[in-house]
This record gives C-alpha cells, structure tokens and sequence, in this order.
C-alpha cells in the first residue's frame, strides 16, 4: 500500500509531468509565431499614438526614437506627464517634429487609482484621431510596428489589437532576471492561453482600439480604478461582441531593475494583477513549474530514484524550451546558473502572489480588490 508521502510524491511528478508537456508545447507555438509572415493593411488610416510618461527611464531615448521613426503616412505622438519637472520631457524634446506631429501634455489632475489611467485622460482631449494606440514608454518598436498593428483592424470583428512583448535587459543582473521571465514565462504562457481557446489576453506594452469602441466601452474612466487597466479593457471590448488580435510581430520592452527588492515587487505586482482577475487559472499554473514540482516530489519522496528521474527530466525539458524559445526569437543563449536562478524566483513569486493582496506600484501601498480594483492601503499617502 503506497503511503501518503509516497502517494504526494507520486502526485507531484505526474503535475511536473504535465508541466514538461506544457513547455514543449508552449516552445513549439512560440516557433510558430516568430515564423508568421506579416500581412500588410490594405488601408493605412491617420492613427494617434498615446505614450504616457512618468521619469526618464533608462533607454528612453531610442524607445521614443523607435516610434517616430515609423513607415507610416499618418500619425499623431500624444506624450503625457504629471508634473512639470519629469526628466522624461527633455527626451520628448529632443525629438525630430518635421515628420510627425508630436503633441505633449502636463497635466496634474488625478483620476482614479491607475495613475498611467488617469495621464491618459489627462492626454485624452488632444487625441486627434479615430484609430488609437496606446504604448507603454518602455517598448521599444521597428519601423513596421503601426502597420502590424493596424492591419488586424481589417476585421470589422476585431475590437483591439495587442502587441506580445519580448524582454530585453538593459543592464545587470537583475535586468537580465527580468526579461528572462518575460521570455519565457509571460510570452510562452500569453500563446498556450490563445491556443486553447483564451483569447482575453489584452497587454499593456500595446493596446489599439477603435475610438468609437473604446467610448461605447465607457471610455479610459472606465478603467481608471482597476490595475488591470489592459484586461479591464479586454474584457470590456468582448462585451461588445468583438475579438482581441495579436499583432503579427511582438515589440521589445527594455527591462530594467535596479535591484532585487525592485525586482521582486513589479513580479509580485504582474502576479497578483493576474490572480485578481482570474485566480483559479492563476493557481492552476503551478503546473507550469515542472522543475519545482519534481523537487518538491524528492523532498517529500525521499529521494527516490523515480522521484530524483523526475527532477533530471523536468530540468532537461525546461532547458530544451528555453533553448528552443531562445533560438526562435534571436535570443541570446542564457547561462545554466542564470536559468536555475530564474526557476527559483518564479516560484518564489508564485508563492508570494498567492498569499496576499498588497501590491506597491510608483511608491505606494495598494490593495487589489477581487474585482481587480485597487485601494490604499493604510498609511500610503493618497
């Protein structure tokens, strides 16, 4: 008769199981994606790009460089601060204007809890355009991205596009952590969702939208209080009857993190964002941490030797994905001892994310309701 211990040993190596079929799945679709040709639009409608903007990042310089510099006839740059002295409107200024009409807010007044929300209502009244994107600071575009973008639009049953994103370290340890859980965490993860059927998937690095949908959505206030501002507006989109698409080609997002602390907060800030919105899939995606799993499984196993098989294969299939998704997407191949750092951070992560609900984003203390809204936690200056 098989003991309990032995019986949840047993358990756990059939979870790291299904773990290691998920990532050589999840490797393969992300083969496929980088392999799609883009279409281009038949139509290149005038479209307003919204950049909210909040200190001088690192990189900043050539990510804004990135968006003017588009093969597009027609477009509007709308740049939105808070406060006057933001260092990131001397990079705003050192932008060419003899190609691009570029139009910069500052505006102080609030609107909500999601301050990137409330700079984007602040920006609102000079968007021009019918066709809108909005795009984070930190993504970093080819000359072909508004024409990505755009071209989805051609279905009349698409209500937004939404760009996936690849992490690129802009320096140190830390950095490099980053990206490596965007790479081949959050991006293989957004595929296999869309795969079997989980097309809810909106992401900040890029949101386009229609400007007549966003207004019959409820407008940006509708999003003004939720963290999940992108799946908020996801979600608010397919009430109308309409898809969300991935544009053709993925964006870069320069990632970085000054140190640990910084790091282990936006991950626990990403996680938990996610878990307000759809905490059983959240949990359910321990199962996508097979090396965990199978070492918990010789943990409590013993040491068994089908329990220590387990580990070595779950730490050669991880391996053979990474490799793999590296090798699609132009990567750099990451060292042995970076990668085994990254499987124990993301568990801590997992852990941590599942346990609470406090998040801390721009220096304040928030609570994330069950419905994604945010409140201040006690003591956090409002």
């Amino acid at each position: 008769m098989i003991g309990f211990w032995q019986g949840l040993s047993l358990l756990l190596l059939a979870a790291a199981g299904f773990g290691c079929l998920y990532h050589i799945i999840a490797a393969q679709l992300v083969r496929s994606f980088a392999q799609r040709q883009p279409v281009p639009p038949s139509a290149r409608p005038p479209v307003s790009v919204m950049k909210p903007l909040c200190g001088a990042e690192p990189g900043m310089a050539e990510n804004l460089s990135s968006c003017v510099a588009q093969d597009y006839p027609d477009f509007q740059l709308v740049f939105g601060v808070a406060q006057p002295d933001d260092g990131a409107l001397a990079e705003v200024a050192k932008l060419p204007t003899d190609r691009v009409e570029i139009t910069t807010v500052v505006d102080p007044t609030p609107h909500g809890r999601n301050l990137k929300v409330g700079n984007l209502l602040n920006m609102w009244p000079h968007v021009r355009h019918d066709l809108i994107v909005i795009a984070d600071s930190d993504i970093r575009v080819g000359p072909a991205y508004l024409d990505h973008v755009v071209a989805p639009f051609e279905d009349a049953k698409v209500g937004v596009v939404t760009c996936l994103y690849v992490g690129r370290p802009v320096e140190g340890l830390w950095s490099a952590l980053g990206a490596l859980g965007v790479n081949h965490g959050f991006l293989p993860s957004a595929l296999v969702a869309r795969a079997i059927g989980r097309k809810d998937g909106c992401f900040g690095a890029t949101m386009a939208v229609r400007r007549g949908v966003l207004e019959h959505a409820g407008g940006l206030a509708a999003l003004s209080d939720s963290l999940a501002d992108d799946w908020v507006l996801g979600n608010l989109v397919r009430k109308q009857g309409l898809h969300i698409e991935l544009a053709a080609r993925p964006v870069d997002i320069m990632v970085h993190e000054d140190d640990f602390q910084t790091l282990l907060a936006h991950e626990i800030r990403w996680a938990r964002t996610i878990a307000a919105v759809d905490r059983p899939s959240y949990q359910a995606s321990l199962v996508t941490q097979p090396v965990a799993l199978a070492m918990m499984a010789a943990a409590v196993g013993g040491g068994s030797m089908i329990s220590l098989i387990g580990v070595v294969v779950a730490c050669l299939s991880r391996l053979w994905a990474v490799r793999a998704q590296e090798a699609a997407l132009g990567l750099p191949r990451a060292g042995l001892g970076l990668l085994g750092l990254r499987e124990f951070l993301s568990f801590v992560v997992y852990v941590v994310a599942s346990c609470g609900r406090t998040v801390i984003w721009r220096g304040r203390r928030f609570v994330v309701r069950r419905d994604g809204t945010l409140d201040l936690a006690e003591g956090s200056i409002p």
